[in-house]
């Protein structure tokens, strides 16, 4: 493409909490011409006062009229695959939201019609672009720690305090027939930890719903995976906990890595043989947002692959679903009395 970030026009399918978030971000970064489509005009309603987007209740009917260049799929991930090849098809480049999808329906033919149009797909795991990750990232590529011996990786946040302008009961994450559950809508820890160790061999999971929150989804899960290295990582989801938690710990034979999401952004090494480093990072939540998009931007306008593409996004999910075929076998063993 080469058009200019200004003459680009970009159709946002979906209005929730993340589809406004990009719109906002989008007019930032000085796209000009954004349209809007979401089959409740209510929610399309604040971004057409805010920032004056084109609005339009069909999806179909918004790729004929608008004609995109670009289209940002926000929807449900069980809408996902569907939007992402009627996109390619209008000929449009293509960001989808994370998960990719809640199974790998179409996965193999939206992979193929990807490298048939030549489009660029990018999948949008933020966490790719948090300074405290990549700092991460490389202290694990420098060997700082030594050879990885175990990853502990935790999310959690009490599902109500998600989006407080909406019932809770509504969001895609608390529905099996939108593509919810805490596996697939956390799954931005399984993306990190995939970049940061490489691919897993194995696979074990406990999940279910253990609160009283009216979902129909697994409000909790630990997944336990193993890499052919050896390396084992653990790492607990959760939407129950009411006060929010994140963080990481990469543990080598030199030292740890570790991770925490407070204010400010801090990583601390710890190495046996010399005094704790920490790096704080001034950081708004919203800036690896905005840089994602920026990212996925110039790879249009570059022609080059995105930090995160379909097939890295398909891993991701392949290992998401089959945690939750592990949990389903529930195969624990109890000890007699």
């Amino acid at each position: 493409m080469n058009k200019s970030v200004a003459e680009m026009r970009v159709l946002v399918s979906g209005s929730g909490s993340i589809g406004r978030r990009h719109m906002r971000n989008l007019r930032g970064l000085g796209v000009g011409n954004i349209a809007a489509c979401d089959p409740n005009p209510e929610r399309l309603a604040p971004m057409v006062s805010e920032l004056q987007v084109q609005a339009f209740v069909s999806f179909d009917h918004a790729l004929e009229k608008f004609q995109p260049d670009i289209v940002f799929v926000c929807t449900p991930p069980v809408f996902h695959v569907t939007q992402a090849r009627q996109s390619l098809t209008a000929s449009a480049d293509v960001f989808i939201e994370k998960p990719l999808s809640h199974s790998m329906d179409g996965v193999r033919q939206l992979r193929a019609e990807i490298r048939g149009t030549g489009r660029i797909v990018q999948v949008g795991y933020n966490l790719r672009f948090h300074p405290a990750i990549r700092k991460l990232k490389q202290i694990a590529n420098e060997n700082v720690i030594g050879r990885i011996l175990f990853a502990r990786l935790e999310v959690a946040q009490y599902l109500p305090d998600w989006r407080p302008w909406q019932d809770y009961r509504q969001s895609y994450t608390a529905r099996r027939d939108l593509g919810g559950g805490i596996i697939l809508d956390g799954s931005h820890e399984l993306d990190y930890l995939l970049w940061l160790l490489g691919e897993p061999d194995g696979v074990l999971c406990m999940a279910g719903t253990v609160s009283r929150l009216e979902v129909d989804v697994e409000d909790s899960a630990t997944i336990l995976l193993h890499f052919p290295s050896g390396v084992h990582a653990d790492v607990h989801l959760d939407f129950l906990q009411r006060v929010p938690s994140r963080s990481c710990k990469l543990v080598g034979e030199l030292g740890t890595a570790v991770w925490e999401n407070t204010t400010p952004q801090t990583v601390t090494l710890l190495l046996a043989d010399s005094e704790p480093q920490s790096w704080e990072f001034d950081f708004d939540a919203n800036d690896m947002y905005v840089a994602e998009v920026k990212d996925f931007l110039a790879c249009i306008q570059e022609q080059r692959q995105p930090v995160v593409d379909v097939e890295q996004a398909a891993r991701v999910l392949e290992w998401a679903l089959a945690a939750k075929g592990a949990a389903a076998i529930q195969a624990w063993r109890g000890v007699l009395g």
